[in-house]
């Protein structure tokens, strides 16, 4: 008897501490997140000094820190096409602390990739998209192709001389090429560059027929006159650029933008992932940060977490059935 109440004593302990520990770690958490953010923020930027994506963090961490009242700190993690800062947060504490800009290559990497060392979607807590822009076909000005329809006559006419200038095999500027293909029932080819800077100058050179590159790459140079915009991915004429035609105008259901996205590490309290939603949300209307995503080629696109998301989730099967049409090697 003695022995079975001894048991039943520790049985009881037992079941009391688990009890406490239900009830005091929601108490926990909510402390936790109502003092937050108590001390600084890291920002993982995953790409170069300069870039949008650059750009985009340092005045969303700016402005962050001045409304959250703690320090929000751009720190560089370059490589890899953004992974190594990408899975930084993947991997990191669910506190809030850690956070990042996914860009409109994250899914078309994800897919491209043999071994991914994070899911896409599940390894993120979402928190809004923050600005977007189309992806533009240009040629250069003295080009004879006038027209998207133009350049996809050529193409079909003599498909072994007429090229698309990309951003590397497997990027979102490469898949969007081999989408056109797919739709045009051509087979232009995507010769692949290490950036912008140097395609361009194949283009005007006149060493490639056409490029595909994003807004904020391309529309400087068409405001220059150096380039003419065949067409643009948006789904509508893009307010920034209302002239330029659209893709979905000659191949109808082409219609994409690339867009940067603030994530946090998964498992992040859904109060801490809504105070920071509701502070993309008054950040992106501001006057100045308006202008500055013009000046680069976007608009805002606040979102919420969820539409985030999906917008991920459904930009993941697009690209994996691009690749698995075009059977392109996966990396």
């Amino acid at each position: 008897m003695r022995g079975f109440g001894a048991d039943r004593m520790r049985g009881l302990r037992l079941g009391v501490g688990v009890l406490l520990l239900a009830v005091c770690l929601p108490v926990m958490a909510q402390a936790q997140t109502q003092s937050w953010p108590s001390h600084p923020i890291r920002f993982y930027c995953g790409f170069a000094p300069g870039g949008s994506s650059d750009i985009v963090s340092r005045l969303l961490a700016q402005k962050l820190t001045e409304r959250l009242g703690q320090p929000v700190v751009v720190e560089q993690k370059v490589g890899a096409s953004g992974l190594i800062a990408n899975d930084a947060v993947a991997k990191a504490s669910p506190d809030g602390y850690t956070m990042v800009l996914l860009t409109g290559g994250h899914p078309s990497a994800m897919v491209m990739m043999k071994k991914v060392p994070y899911d896409a979607v599940k390894d993120f807590a979402m928190v809004s998209t923050v600005t977007s822009y189309p992806m533009v076909i240009a040629v250069a000005q003295q080009s004879p192709y006038k027209t998207l329809a133009d350049l996809l006559a050529r193409g079909r006419a003599d498909p072994a001389h007429v090229t698309f200038a990309v951003s590397g095999p497997g990027s979102l500027h490469h898949l969007l090429a081999e989408w056109v293909n797919i739709e045009a029932g051509t087979t232009i080819l995507a010769v692949p560059f290490k950036g912008a800077s140097q395609a361009m100058l194949e283009l005007l050179g006149g060493r490639v027929d056409a490029m595909v590159e994003t807004a904020t790459a391309s529309f400087p140079q068409i405001r220059a006159g150096k380039l003419r915009a065949l067409a643009l991915s948006s789904s509508v004429h893009y307010p920034l650029m209302p002239e330029a035609p659209l893709i979905s105008e000659t191949l109808p259901g082409i219609e994409v933008s690339s867009w940067l996205g603030l994530a946090v590490a998964p498992g992040t309290p859904r109060a801490i992932v809504d105070r920071l939603n509701r502070e993309v949300r008054a950040i992106v209307e501001l006057p100045d940060v308006r202008q500055r995503f013009a000046d680069l080629g976007g608009v805002p696109a606040p979102s919420s977490p969820e539409e985030m998301r999906e917008r991920i989730e459904r930009e993941l099967v697009r690209w994996k059935r691009v690749v698995d049409i075009k059977q392109i090697e996966r990396q």
